[in-house]
């Protein structure tokens, strides 16, 4: 079966300070592309997956660039939409050392916050799609969109599409006078597959519990059109240096991949992305293998610390070398 995957967010602008300066004290900023759903779509892309990317740009040389970027990464794009007056951006300030990063938004009235009930005919969007993603920053950046987003979930389901969200909690963002625990519930339960973490489960529907095992058990009880709950352990020793694990559990088994040691990061954003991308690819190939699916969506993740910028610029070959231990050592001729 060809699987299609439509994912749905808003298209960012990333300003980074090169070479580790502070937002403060750098002459020039960096520009690129980002943004959650359209780093997954990107990492699909890469992985030789049929990957379209659907949102709302400004009709303006940034926003068109947007999505010349995205076409020249082979993302389709022909769903997206000209509309609204800009392009929601974020500044970067790459952390090292003791150093954490730190992320300033600036993505109020951008084109996808100021979305209009009824602007995409969700049921045109999904013809021939087997696949949908979404994450946790969409609803959290207006009242609008979450509810563009609900209107997407309930005409999947109808539809009978797989649907996969990453919770992406952002307290930089949720500013419109909603709680997170107001709107996710209604929204996550049309989902087959979620990825988050504790501190965002609780925060999302007041589910608490350290052991990963229970913690997934408590939210399957909770949402019974789940099949798969994955859950990364990121512990950071500073922020150049972190260890990475990730969890799938299947309603039986909680399936664990190795853990990685990351000592020398080059960019962190856009991991969790393609820990998700590295799922839902390899549950399209392999869908009883769980572990697989695992372990590809871990490989991938640790491969993204060593890309500058959000997009995974990853090979499927390159993250199964990594998984068979190819971790870097020689040359590649």
């Amino acid at each position: 079966m060809t699987h299609k995957t439509l994912c749905f967010g808003e298209l960012l602008l990333r300003l980074s300070a090169p070479h580790h300066l502070r937002l403060s004290q750098s002459p020039s900023l960096d520009v690129q592309f980002t943004g959650s759903e359209a780093n997954v779509a990107v990492s699909l892309a890469k992985f030789g997956s049929h990957a379209g990317f659907i949102t709302l740009v400004p009709d303006n040389d940034v926003g068109h660039m947007g999505l010349s970027t995205l076409k020249k990464l082979d993302v389709d794009t022909q769903l997206c939409m000209f509309s609204g007056e800009r392009l929601g951006l974020f500044y970067f300030e790459m952390g090292i050392g003791h150093r954490a990063s730190k992320v300033l938004y600036d993505r109020a009235h951008s084109s996808l916050a100021t979305i209009s009930h009824g602007q995409i005919d969700w049921h045109k969007a999904f013809e021939g799609i087997t696949w949908f993603h979404w994450s946790g920053i969409t609803p959290a950046i207006s009242q609008a969109a979450a509810d563009a987003t609900l209107e997407a979930l309930q005409v999947a389901k109808e539809l009978n599409i797989a649907i996969s969200c990453d919770f992406n909690y952002r307290s930089g963002l949720w500013k419109y006078g909603k709680q997170p625990s107001e709107i996710m519930p209604q929204l996550v339960q049309y989902c087959n597959l979620i990825l988050g973490d504790g501190d965002t489960i609780n925060t999302y529907f007041g589910i608490k519990e350290n052991d990963y095992n229970q913690l997934a058990l408590k939210t399957f009880e909770q949402f019974p059109a789940l099949d798969y709950i994955a859950l990364t352990a990121r512990k950071a020793i500073h922020a150049s240096h972190n260890t990475y694990k990730g969890f799938l559990h299947d309603k039986k088994t909680m399936h664990e991949s190795k853990e990685y040691d990351i000592p020398d990061i080059l960019d962190r954003l856009g991991t969790g992305d393609a820990f998700m991308a590295g799922l839902i690819h390899a549950l399209q190939k392999r869908e009883e293998d769980v572990q697989y699916a695992v372990d590809f969506a871990a490989a991938s993740a640790t491969l993204n610390h060593a890309i500058y910028g959000d997009f995974n610029l990853i090979t499927e070959a390159e993250v199964i070398g990594v998984m068979q231990g190819n971790t870097g050592g020689n040359v590649s001729r």
